[in-house]
């Protein structure tokens, strides 16, 4: 009895440990990217990859016609999917 009372204890304890931490949505993050290169890097709190990201991705798109737009495009939101799957995580 004493065993399952502080197993008990010890996972209430971590559950009040992890009620003040704010958990991102992986998929919202990337649609959020996909709809703007770099809102899904801020939503995540990574503010200087969304500023890299926001900068890079019109660039090309304007400068290859559009060609490697697409590739950056999609390179931004699965980094933003696996920055929320990363913060997610290390808690």
């Amino acid at each position: 009895m004493k065993n399952e009372n502080t197993l008990t204890t010890a996972n209430s304890g971590k559950r009040e440990a992890l009620k003040g931490i704010e958990v991102k949505n992986e998929g919202l993050a990337a649609v959020l990217s996909v709809m703007l290169p770099g809102v899904g890097q801020f939503y995540t709190g990574h503010f200087i990859w969304g500023i890299i990201w926001f900068i890079i991705t019109p660039g090309l798109w304007i400068g290859t016609g559009g060609t490697l737009g697409w590739i950056f495009h999609i390179l931004s939101a699965i980094q933003a999917y696996r920055q929320a799957d990363r913060k997610n995580f290390t808690y």
